[in-house]
């Protein structure tokens, strides 16, 4: 990392930031194309939970490719100035690459589905089983995570 005064290198606070994060960015790349799309996704244990439809351009990247790259970032804030090139932003993120597997097993969807709903409530409805079987969940495992923050105290 070029600003070395702005990484993050403790684990915790990584993974404190994606448990607040709402939106993760996945990025993937088919035939030297890259494609990113933004998610709701869950977080626990080093790796990310997804749900998608059966169909669509992501899954049939990651069923070609399944190397993918995340970000996600929190408490940004526009940080004005009196001179405009000395505008900035105040943000924590992290930003990972790892390994997206598919997750067929029932009993498996329904722990996955059980973290990603998590990430945004304590209240868990879960669908039937013919409903999960409906849904197409991934997991990226994270090989890397890397953190950088900037007009942070540190601590969330």
């Amino acid at each position: 990392m070029r600003r070395s005064d702005k990484e993050i290198t403790d684990q915790n606070l990584m993974d404190e930031i994606l448990k607040k994060a709402q939106v993760c960015r996945l990025a993937v790349s088919f035939k030297d194309m890259p494609y990113i799309v933004p998610m709701n996704f869950g977080y626990a244990d080093r790796v990310l939970y997804f749900h998608s439809a059966h169909e669509g351009l992501k899954v049939m990247i990651l069923r070609e490719n399944p190397q993918a790259c995340f970000e996600v970032e929190i408490n940004t804030e526009l940080v004005p100035s009196e001179q405009g090139c000395e505008w900035t932003m105040r943000y924590q993120s992290v930003v990972g690459f790892g390994e997206v597997e598919f997750i067929d097993d029932i009993a498996a969807k329904r722990e996955g589905m059980k973290i990603i709903m998590q990430q945004y409530s304590n209240e868990q409805p879960f669908p039937a089983d013919a409903v999960l079987a409906g849904v197409t969940l991934f997991k990226l495992k994270v090989n890397t995570m890397t953190g950088k923050q900037s007009g942070q105290s540190g601590s969330m």
